[in-house]
Formats: structure tokens, sequence, C-alpha cells
């Protein structure tokens, strides 16, 4: 079965294409053209635009405000759950336990306060652009400093730009976080469409080829002719296709999910042999992944990957739900549900974020980015056809990520592989846990390109 799911024609492609298949003293400046204003309302739940007129390549500045009545909604829900019964082990294998769960839809339904989730983006400069028929919102802060590199950061699914903005103090006032001015980084960060503040495409096709031109827009619209670009998770699929694309002006990128999985790799997690010349760290990474596979933890893709809408259902009319779903990820394994206050992300973080997807809807409009890239294998060399990527590749290691890249996988994937580097904490979720931490890795990978 685990060979079958490396196979792009066989029936768990699904559930390759995720894994094996992941102060702000800075201005930020629109174009002369940003002459609308979008602002965010919900409606029973519905995101509902309210915008001036406008052309379609404007720049126009974005406040989110949720209504009180979504607010007062959600707040209903989660004190209206109906509960399933005790899960029959000891252990999460059967997915979220529920006395934690029950712990945290209490603290969602009272204490946490999407108020404050909703300042921390709107302490940041915010705006909308239309690219290809779809609303995208972006998160835009230029630093300070002189000189600073452009860089577009990409997430995933189940983050969003809440698992990003950490980032944005160090990387672009460095000198505040132990940098250099000569460091910094003028940092965009995106919603993919369909998640968060940005509009739900209503035809097929956004999968990560169109998503990658869509960000290559976005970085000229920007006035940006030279930058570079980071992702995990979906987000390391954007960068790996933007780097196949090679546009005008990308000087590189760096991903914490390479696509390094080539055939020898592949057979070896499948049940073959591993080969003789495999070192005892590769060994091990190989053996690990196996055990989480076998063990189902990938089984979420199969249905997002094959009915994204039939999922939406639910999500959309749980919140608990929702959150349940969420948290089989595996980037959510050691947290503590906010139990370690000196924990990142705390119980508020992860609030802010599936928040974010409750009050935009976006459970289902997310789920299908599985769906239109179903056929893909995220992290397979030959599925990412990452001998095609011209421009440099640089890749950060963090030790509990479900896949370990390791050095000999990640050169004979990427020929161009300009940086490689395994750091010693840190996961699927790396910048939201350790930002300080992430943002260091990026000065270092991107060092030489500036």
């Amino acid at each position: 079965m685990l060979r079958d799911a490396f196979c792009v024609s066989s029936a768990v492609t699904a559930l390759s294409s995720f894994l094996l298949a992941t102060s702000i003293e800075a201005q930020a400046t629109t174009t002369p053209r940003a002459v609308a204003t979008d602002v965010a309302t919900v409606v029973d739940g519905i995101p509902v635009k309210q915008r001036t007129a406008a052309a379609d390549s404007s720049i126009r500045p974005f406040r989110a405000h949720i209504s009180d009545e979504a607010i007062t909604d959600l707040r209903r829900r989660l004190q209206m759950t109906r509960w399933p019964d005790k899960e029959t082990v000891a252990d999460a294998s059967q997915g979220a336990q529920l006395a934690k769960l029950q712990d945290l839809v209490r603290y969602w339904g009272t204490n946490y306060d999407w108020r404050k989730g909703e300042a921390k983006l709107n302490s940041f400069p915010q705006f909308k652009t239309t690219i290809d028929g779809v609303d995208i919102h972006f998160i835009h802060v230029r630093s300070r400093h002189a000189n600073a590199l452009p860089l577009i950061i990409t997430h995933g699914w189940p983050g969003s730009v809440f698992e990003q903005i950490k980032l944005i103090g160090p990387l672009t006032d460095p000198t505040k976080y132990g940098g250099r001015a000569e460091d910094a980084f003028d940092v965009v960060i995106p919603s993919l469409p369909g998640f968060g503040f940005s509009g739900h495409p209503t035809e097929t096709g956004w999968d990560l080829e169109r998503i990658g031109r869509a960000w290559a827009v976005l970085m000229k619209r920007l006035g940006y002719t030279r930058y570079v670009a980071q992702g995990g998770d979906w987000g390391a699929g954007v960068v790996e296709a933007m780097g196949r694309q090679a546009p005008a002006g990308l000087l590189g990128i760096h991903t914490n999910l390479p696509a390094v999985v080539t055939a020898d790799v592949a057979a070896a997690v499948g049940g073959g042999p591993i080969p003789a010349t495999f070192s005892e760290k590769e060994r091990a990474a190989i053996m690990d992944l196996g055990t989480y596979l076998r063990n189902g933890g990938l089984s979420y893709l199969v249905m997002m990957g094959a009915r994204p809408q039939a999922v939406g259902y639910g999500l959309t009319d749980s919140p608990a739900g929702l959150a349940g779903w969420m948290l089989v990820h595996s980037g959510f394994t050691k947290w503590s549900y906010g139990k370690d206050p000196k924990q990142s992300p705390t119980i508020d973080d992860v609030l802010d974020d599936f928040s974010l997807y409750w009050l935009t809807n976006t459970a289902a409009s997310s789920a299908r980015i599985y769906w239109e890239n179903r056929t893909q294998v995220l992290t397979s060399a030959t599925s990412q056809k990452t001998n095609q990527i011209s421009v440099p590749v640089a890749i950060t290691v963090f030790p509990d990520e479900v896949i370990r890249a390791q050095e000999a996988w990640a050169r004979r994937a990427f020929p161009t592989l300009s940086y490689f580097n395994e750091v010693d904490r840190g996961g699927h979720f790396a910048m939201w846990e350790y930002p300080d931490l992430f943002a260091s890795e990026l000065r270092a990978a991107f060092k030489s390109l500036r």
C-alpha cells in the first residue's frame, strides 16, 4: 500500500499530494493606482465585500473587520456543540482526544477574543488586488532599512497569514533581533486563493502553477524587479512552481518542505529495500516516514483531495468539527493545547487561525487546493519536476517535520541547490514555533543573492 502512495496513477494519490506528495516601524507604500478600499464584513458567516470602484489591477488598502453578529454566532455554535463519545484509545491515534478538544472549544467560546486577533492583522499594512479574476489579500511591510531584499512568503493548510506574522519584525527590522541592517527584507505575505480574506475561485484550475504565476504578477505589480520566495506545506509547491517558471526578477527560493523524494527513496518508503549506500540517518528518516504513513498520518488528504465539497459541509456548520479536523494535522502533534504558556504557538495563536477559517467561511474553498492538485505528489522530485528549477534553491530541515529531508536526497533532486541546513528544533509550523530561528535561516539562505 505504501508503494502505491508514491504512484501518481494509484487510488491514493490524494493521500500523497500533501506530504509525499506539506516595529512595525516599517512603512508600506502602494502604487499610484491604489484608489479603492476593501473592508471585510461577515453576515451569517458569509464574507461580504464592500468595495468602491477600481480598476482590476489596482492595489486597494484593506482592513479586517468581522461583524459582532458573526462572532456571537460562532460562540453560540461552540456552546451548543454536540459531542461524540470518548475515543477508545489512550492517545491521539483516533484523532483529537475528546477531553482536550472540549477544553479548547470551551475556551474558544468563552475566553478567546477574536478582536485581538483581528487587531494583530490590522497592525500591519494589508491590501487586496485582483489577479486572474480572483481577489488576493496580502500583507505588505517595507523595511526601514535601505536595500532590503523583497521576499514573498506562502502558507499552506491548515495555516494562514497568522502563521507567518511573527516573522515580519525579525525580517523587516533585523537590527532589533540580532541581525544586521543589510539582512533586511521587504515582506509580502499573501493569502492563498480560497483562504482567509482572499477571494474564492469560482472555476477550476487554481493549481500550484497558476498560483505561482499569480505571485509573479503580484510582485511585479508592487514594483519589485528582483525578489526571493519562501514556502512550506502548499507554499513549498508554489515556490517550486515559481522556480520552474523562473519569472523575471525571481532570484531564488527557500522551502522547509522540499520535494526530495527521489525514486530510490520512494521505493524504500514504499516497502522496498533500503539502498546499502544510505546512511543511518537516511534509514531512520525512511523508517519514520513509513511508520507515519502506515498509521494513517495523511488520511485526511484522501477526502479533501477527492471530495472537498463533502468535507466542507460539516466543517462549515460546526466550528468544533473544524477544529477537530485541523488538529489531525501532524504539525499539531506536539502542541499542548495551550497548557504550556512558554510554547509557541499559544492557544490564542491557534484559535486566531481556526477563527479565520471559520469567520471567512473558507473551510470548503481552502480544501479545494487538495482537489486542484490531486495528481501532484508534493514532496516527489519527479512530480514537482525539480530538475527543471533553474533558480537557486535553499532548504532548511526542521527535526520534527514528518519527512526529514536528507542532504544527499536534496542534491540529487535539486541541481541548483545553493543552501542546505539542519536546525535543532522546530516542526511543520517552524515559523510559528520559532520565528527568530526561521528568520535567521532566511537571512543565511538568501545572503548570496543580495
